[in-house]
């Protein structure tokens, strides 16, 4: 009872701060906060779907080739803008 309490919490946690990234995103036309929104709603997904599963299990590789997208498109956005700086273009 508990575990999908705190899972419900996570899962409103992730979906707000996609939101609050996607308003970033929709102000600044940044893709860094576009990654970041993506990121945070994949996980939020992820937890919904903990939800649904009757045993759910941390162990499971799906679970963290999810993870690895969501961190992987984060990673990919950081580079892309680092390698986009003006400070690079003198």
């Amino acid at each position: 009872m508990v575990e999908g309490f705190l899972l419900g919490v996570i899962v409103t946690a992730s979906l707000t701060a996609a939101g609050f990234f996607w308003r970033f995103y929709r102000q600044t036309r940044d893709k860094l906060f576009l990654a970041f929104a993506a990121a945070f709603a994949i996980e939020g997904i992820n937890r919904m779907a903990f939800l649904a599963i009757d045993k759910p299990s941390e162990g499971s590789a799906v679970i963290y080739m999810v993870r690895l997208v969501a961190f992987l498109l984060i990673l990919g956005a950081i580079v892309a803008k680092n390698r986009d700086s003006p400070a690079r273009k003198r």
